[in-house]
């Protein structure tokens, strides 16, 4: 053996052994935490509950970057080309893990293969939720209201691609309806306009709009699950409102970039079960009509299987609709 193939030999053996050893000490300094919404709306408030109690157990700040953009694609890529050290995550949903193979052409990244799944954190039903002058009392009259004015009507989106564009398209296939689409860089600049009464409604998740239709500053018109929401329970369901096949649910979960090594993705998802077993932050979620996982839901590989499951949910439906976006 030459001298230059011992050396490669010991470089290698070296580099192996210190994957486990990075991975015993990790963290050793902050964690970003990427959400590629703005900040206020349901993927925002889910990162920032589980950071604060991920922090904790990690001993290691994670902190909150709102990386805004395309539908959550600008934030989903930038994490997809970081650093696989576990110092750059991603909190993605159901728009950037699936929905975004189908809207964008140009994707700059897959979501089946450029991610290291950790863990998926909470679904959350969706509503309809209008204006409080919106002259509609429920969502069988919003529903009547929406096919009479058809496109006079605009409602607010999280962006192209988020799960409240596509709850929304989905309605609209169902209806066969076509109002205007205002998109937002988040679901939480979109819910101000609702107060403001600068569009007429959203299709939203639990955790963004609960607060609000408790304080009654909007309209909860629908839920769009079998049953009705313990913490909204006078918003009625969609099957009780005479439409049952507009079931929506979306989910918010968090990513390493491809190649992190599985001892470090292993660590964090110990900290992401711990923070859904803490009474304090299961409560929190809880309160905002969030749905936690179950341990069979809790893995890497379930979150895997979400994603692709999702995805070929979901491009059909996109495809069909002619709907794309670009980045």
């Amino acid at each position: 053996m030459t001298r230059r193939s011992t050396f490669l030999l010991a470089l290698s053996a070296v580099l192996a052994m210190a994957c486990p050893a990075q991975a015993q000490t990790y963290p050793q300094r902050q964690i970003t935490l990427v959400v590629p919404f703005s900040a206020g709306g349901t993927t925002d408030v889910i990162a920032r509950i589980m950071a604060d109690d991920m922090s904790r157990t990690l001993g290691q700040q994670i902190v909150i970057e709102n990386v805004t953009g395309a539908g959550g694609t600008v934030g989903a890529a930038r994490v997809a080309k970081g650093t696989p050290d576990g110092y750059t995550l991603l909190m993605g949903n159901l728009g950037t893990q699936a929905a975004s193979v189908g809207l964008y052409p140009n994707l700059q990244y897959d979501p089946r293969t450029d991610f290291e799944p950790v863990m998926n954190a909470a679904a959350t039903p969706m509503l309809v939720v209008a204006k409080k002058d919106l002259p509609v009392k429920d969502f069988r009259e919003f529903v009547a209201y929406l096919k009479a004015n058809g496109e006079k009507l605009n409602y607010g989106t999280g962006g192209v691609g988020a799960t409240s564009h596509l709850t929304c398209l989905f309605l609209d296939s169902i209806l066969g309806t076509k109002p205007q689409h205002v998109p937002f860089r988040g679901s939480g600049p979109a819910l101000n306009a609702l107060l403001a009464g600068q569009i007429d409604y959203v299709c939203d998740q639990t955790v963004a709009v609960v607060p609000q239709i408790q304080a009654g500053s909007v309209n909860g018109l629908v839920v769009a699950v079998q049953s009705r929401l313990g913490v909204l329970p006078d918003v009625p369901t969609s099957a009780e409102q005479g439409l049952p096949e507009f079931q929506a649910t979306g989910w918010n979960a968090m990513f390493a970039p491809k190649g992190t090594p599985k001892e470090i993705v292993q660590r964090l998802n110990t900290a992401a079960r711990a923070a859904l077993a803490n009474d304090g932050t299961r409560k929190r979620l809880l309160e905002l009509g969030a749905e936690l996982p179950d341990a069979a839901g809790q893995t890497p590989e379930a979150l895997r299987d979400l994603v692709r499951t999702e995805v070929d949910k979901w491009v059909p439906v996109i495809r069909k609709a002619g709907v794309t976006a670009g980045q």
